[in-house]
């Protein structure tokens, strides 16, 4: 069985997509961007950037009851793969010693031409 997961603490979808679903104990979360809950797209560097991403995320995660520790996968990616370091920075502050399994691509383009989206699997 699968749930729609839904948070007004972060963007609405652009697109016909959900921002989660759970399914089972598993909750899968669409690639998010630096945009507020109101769309706006965050201005700043990939650390400012970083930051409200991951806010995003773990807004949606406690819409289903969890929290960033309850993250086991993330994929990251990347417009520029020489702000890796930045993003590791603030990355690790959000996930501390509960590190996920990660990978980290750069891509060409993203929504929006921001500088990183990044989608998440949690096990709730």
């Amino acid at each position: 069985m699968k749930e729609i997961v839904f948070s007004e603490n972060a963007p609405k979808p652009i697109g016909p997509y959900s921002q989660a679903v759970k399914a089972g104990n598993f909750l899968f979360i669409a690639g998010q961007i630096p945009a507020d809950k109101d769309g706006n797209l965050v201005k700043g560097d990939i650390k400012a950037q970083t930051r409200q991403v991951l806010e995003n995320i773990k807004a949606i995660l406690e819409a289903a009851g969890g929290s960033l520790e309850n993250v086991v996968k993330v994929t990251v990616y990347l417009k520029d793969m020489n702000d890796f370091g930045a993003m590791n920075e603030v990355y690790s502050e959000y996930f501390g010693n509960s590190k996920p399994a990660r990978a980290a691509v750069e891509v060409a383009r993203l929504p929006k031409d921001v500088g990183i989206e990044i989608e998440a699997i949690a096990y709730l």
